[in-house]
């Protein structure tokens, strides 16, 4: 990784950009340039000074945003954590890269149809969260955080436009964790290329991109003795000397995906605004379960063992997709549709029989289907996005998606946002099969039955106070999870989910205070399902330039919270939730606090924490799942830095 940090610096430090008109050229229009400086002589020579809003990126079917270097209040909640997101919902373990707890229901696209199991998915990039660049000049970014224990974070980016219409850009993420637990590193990296291009005359235009991501973990299995971690044993002041009930098991999971979108304009697109996209991608996910040895925590007899059986355990999943879409398109309203052909897989490496009957090494399947997507807006007030996806197959069944989301203001500065989803898909591969030297490991989930999400809900986003209000339902029929024993089931009865909150941002000259709250019940089928029924945030701080005005500071403490619930346990051998076993206990009730002081010079940030500062004055007791602490006090570092050369 030092050699790729090496040759990216060297890049964004060499390279310079300028554009040179000779004279008696016939000069070109420079919409796009910002700032031209020009001596006022007849000289042939213009030097073009580009400003942040030259900086852009954009996914494939989003709007052209320049890069956020604003110091905003929300900046500290998502550069301090590793995966540069707002973890609000979630709770994390004592290491970074090692996945998180979640606290709300989601529904994660990336499991439809493929391979993903629920603790190695926050990781993972989509197709349709991959940044396309458009920058004037070369330009770099660096994202690092600080480990745990031993190792560090790093999200290093190049960007460079070749031209005005051709970008690439190259991003590679390494991590590396001890964890504070034995047995417990991380070991994750990304691989990303990208690139976009636009013909001269706008008529054609291609997006494309290859990722590879790994994320492998050691897994420790929770700790084994609790009321000595609780009462703050002094044999456990060095958290390595806890004991753990797994030594030699870890998990690999590997994802991997090509995608190529172009699309054509065939004719003047102000008379006749038709275009033909063609979208072809493959993907292909692989999961192992490694040991190097028999785990007594997971068998007590070896009547419980396969005979012969390999100790790690793989399988997989492939999709490649075919699209073909007709585009219709103006300024107020949008239609494309297309059909799609899809072959699927998922397979396993070793079989195993059960009653004599042995499990299928591979299922696959060809399917045939559509998808449509409408956008219209209506006197800049109204906006509204559907979208549609179905597809059938004989082996994994039909496969239903519709996403509808309405925007409008009616008062000035005053949002409502109104949203209805369906989903209608086969489980997650992750709970149709698996094999394992452990006989209570092994199953198939034959015949399974599509699990059905709906969601209805929405928001009204207020001036005052900078407020969001929020309130959703789900209702989940055929509702799939994993038993105490981690085997795969399906609800009789559906799963219904209230949720309900807000946000909002109190200012006082210098001084804020921004408080998030949830609070959410599972109506029916609640053990099923155990969620906290309160989760809050609060972030008191001071934010003001200084330095004279060459530098800006945030300086404040934050706290987080969820009531106490009996929580799903972690499963390491397939990385999934299962619900409580017999030595399970509820968690929560224990406020976690940090401590903070962020600062901004130039286009670098620093954020800078004291985490978890209550585990100075008293014990720890706070725990991510049953068995796995959440870390102790530590100085969390994470820095951003950009480079516009």
């Amino acid at each position: 990784m030092k050699y790729i940090l090496f040759i990216l610096f060297s890049l964004s430090f060499v390279a310079r950009a300028q554009v040179v008109n000779k004279a008696g050229a016939k000069p070109q229009p420079k919409k796009e340039d910002t700032l031209v400086i020009d001596s006022g002589k007849k000289d042939s020579l213009k030097i073009f000074k580009p400003t942040i809003n030259d900086y852009q990126y954009q996914t494939q079917f989003s709007e052209k945003k320049v890069f956020d270097t604003v110091m905003t209040f929300d900046k500290t909640y998502i550069f301090s954590q590793q995966n540069n997101k707002d973890n609000f919902g979630r709770v994390q373990t004592a290491n970074i890269g090692s996945g998180f707890n979640p606290l709300v229901f989601e529904v994660n696209d990336e499991q439809n149809l493929s391979l993903l199991p629920s603790n190695k998915s926050y990781m993972i990039i989509g197709a349709n969260d991959v940044k396309y660049y458009d920058v004037k000049t070369p330009t770099a970014t660096f994202v690092y955080h600080n480990a745990m224990r031993n190792g560090a974070a790093l999200t290093s980016t190049y960007t460079q436009n070749i031209g005005k219409r051709f970008n690439f850009a190259l991003e590679y993420m390494g991590l590396r964790s001890q964890g504070l637990y034995r047995n417990s590193l991380a070991a994750n990296n990304n691989t990303l290329f990208s690139g976009h291009y636009t013909s001269k005359s706008g008529n054609y235009e291609i997006f494309a991109h290859y990722l590879h991501q790994n994320v492998n973990n050691q897994e420790s299995g929770g700790i084994t003795e609790d009321n000595l971690f609780m009462n703050g044993d002094s044999n456990y002041s060095n958290r390595q000397n806890a004991q753990v009930n797994l030594a030699s098991s870890s998990s690999q999971f590997s994802y991997r995906r090509y995608y190529l979108s172009h699309q054509f304009t065939p004719f003047n697109s102000g008379k006749f605004p038709f275009s033909i996209r063609h979208i072809i991608s493959h993907q292909g996910n692989k999961y192992y379960y490694n040991q190097t040895a028999l785990e007594p925590y997971w068998y007590d007899a070896p009547t419980e063992l396969v005979n012969g059986f390999p100790l790690t355990t793989k399988k997989y999943s492939e999709n490649f997709s075919n699209t073909v879409s007709l585009i219709f398109n103006n300024e107020k309203f949008k239609l494309d549709a297309g059909v799609r052909y899809q072959m699927i897989k998922l397979g396993i490496r070793d079989v195993v029989a059960l009653n004599g009957v042995p499990f299928p090494g591979e299922l696959k399947e060809n399917r045939i289907g559509a998808v449509g997507n409408l956008q219209v807006k209506l006197w800049d007030k109204i906006q509204l996005n559907s979208f549609l996806e179905f597809s059938n197959g004989s082996q994994f069944k039909s496969y239903l998606k519709t996403t509808n989301n309405l925007k409008f203001e009616p008062i000035k500065d005053y949002f409502v946002n109104a949203k209805v989803n369906f989903q209608s898909a086969y489980p997650s591969f992750n709970y149709l099969l698996n094999t394992s030297v452990y006989n209570n490991f092994n199953y198939y989930l034959e015949n399974a039955k599509n699990q059905s999400v709906m969601e209805v809900g929405g928001s009204i986003n207020l001036k005052w106070f900078k407020t969001e209000i929020f309130a959703n339902y789900f209702r989940i029929d055929n509702y799939t999870y994993f038993d105490s024993n981690g085997s795969p089931k399906q609800s009789d009865n559906s799963v219904n989910i209230s949720q309900i909150g807000g946000d909002a941002t109190f200012s006082f000259n210098k001084f804020h205070l921004n408080t998030r709250v949830h609070f959410q019940n599972t109506l029916t089928n609640k053990e099923l399902l155990p969620m906290p029924s309160f989760i809050g945030r609060a972030n008191f701080f001071y934010q003001t330039q200084a330095f004279k005005k060459a530098a800006e500071i945030q300086a404040g403490i934050k706290v987080y919270y969820f009531s106490k619930f009996a929580s799903r346990d972690y499963f390491p051998v397939l990385n999934e939730y299962i619900l409580p076993r017999a030595d399970s206990f509820s968690i929560g009730g224990q406020p976690i606090a940090d401590i903070y002081i962020n600062m901004k010079v130039k286009k670098m940030f620093f954020f800078i924490e004291g985490q978890q500062i209550g585990t100075v004055i008293s014990n720890n007791k706070a725990y991510a799942f049953p068995h796995y602490p959440v870390y102790d006090f530590r100085l969390n570092i994470g820095i951003v830095w950009y480079l516009f050369n």
